[in-house]
C-alpha cells in the first residue's frame, strides 16, 4: 500500500479520487449515496471499501473495512445545493446540508489533511456565515485551513467552472519550516502548480483516454467536453453525475502539493 492514502466522501463519480491517484495517493475508501455514481465507483474502484450513507461512516466502521490504515487525506465535495447561487439558497436550513457529517467524520478518523470542494456561492455574502462555520469547525477540530478559488479553465477546459477548495492540515503535522500563520501560503503553492503545464505529465495514456463516455472523469482528453460526445442518450442520471463531478485536473495540483509536503516531512 502507498504511503499516501486517500478517502473520499460524497465521492460522486470519482473526480477527486482520480486527482488524488494522479498525485500518487491510493484510494482506500469511498462514500456515495446516489445510485448512478455509486455504480460507477463500483465499476472502476471495485476493490475499494464503500459506504452508501455518510452517517454510517464511523471510526469503527472505517477500521473494520480498511484495517489500521490512517488516511493521509479525506476529501469531499459536500452537497452544494444549499449554497449554490442557482438553487433555493437555504444554506444550513437545507436538509441537504451535510457539512456537519463531514466534520464528524474528520473528528473521528483524524486524517492529516482535509480537502473540501464546493461552489463559489459558498463565499457569497449570504453564505459568509456558513463558510465561517466551516472554518470554525475545522479550527476547533485542530486543523489550520487555507482556501482558494480555482477554475477548470486554468487546467485547459473550455469553460470556467470555478470552485472553492478548502485545504486543512492537522496543527501538529506541518514541518517546522512551514509557516502555519500564512493563510495564503498553500494557495500560492497550488497556483504555481496550476500555472505549470508540466504538472499534467502525470496523466498516462490510459488515464488520458479512459472512459470517454464520462463514467469516470471529466475533460481528461485535452480539455474536450466529453458531454458532447454522446448527447443525452445515457439519460439524465449520467448528465447530472457529470455536472456535479470535480474536474480531476482542477484538483490535481492540490493533491500534488500535499504529496510534496508529505515527502518533505518524510
Amino acid at each position: 500500500m502507498s504511503e499516501l492514502t486517500h478517502m473520499s466522501l460524497y465521492s460522486g463519480i470519482g473526480g477527486l479520487d482520480l486527482a488524488a491517484e494522479m498525485a500518487g495517493f491510493e484510494t482506500i475508501g469511498q462514500c456515495e449515496y446516489a445510485d448512478f455514481p455509486y455504480k460507477i465507483l463500483c465499476k472502476h474502484w471495485k476493490d475499494v471499501p464503500k459506504w452508501r450513507d455518510i452517517r454510517d461512516v464511523t471510526n469503527e466502521s472505517f477500521r473494520t473495512k480498511c484495517g489500521g490504515v490512517q488516511p493521509t487525506v479525506i476529501s469531499g465535495g459536500f452537497p452544494c445545493q444549499p449554497h449554490s447561487l442557482a438553487g433555493k439558497r437555504k444554506g444550513s436550513s437545507d436538509e441537504r446540508d451535510l457539512w456537519g457529517e463531514f466534520a464528524r467524520v474528520i473528528c473521528e478518523i483524524k486524517p492529516r489533511w482535509v480537502v473540501g470542494e464546493n461552489v463559489v456561492g459558498l463565499l457569497s455574502t449570504e453564505f459568509g456565515r456558513f463558510f465561517g462555520r466551516v472554518l470554525r469547525d475545522l479550527s476547533e477540530l485542530g486543523y489550520n485551513a487555507s482556501w482558494g478559488v480555482w477554475g477548470a479553465y486554468q487546467a485547459g477546459a473550455p469553460h470556467r467552472r470555478n470552485r472553492v477548495f478548502i485545504i486543512a492540515n492537522a496543527n501538529s503535522e506541518l514541518p517546522s519550516g512551514v509557516d502555519k500563520g500564512k493563510q495564503k501560503q498553500f494557495s500560492e503553492i497550488v497556483k504555481k502548480k496550476l500555472d505549470c503545464t508540466e504538472s499534467w505529465t502525470g496523466f498516462n495514456a490510459e488515464q488520458n483516454s479512459i472512459l470517454r463516455d464520462g463514467e469516470r472523469s471529466l475533460y481528461i482528453d485535452g480539455g474536450v467536453d466529453i458531454r458532447n460526445d454522446d448527447g443525452l442518450s445515457e439519460g439524465l442520471d449520467r448528465i447530472t453525475a457529470l455536472g456535479n463531478a470535480v474536474v480531476p485536473q482542477q484538483a490535481y495540483p492540490i493533491f500534488k502539493a500535499i504529496a510534496d509536503i508529505e515527502q518533505m516531512m518524510r
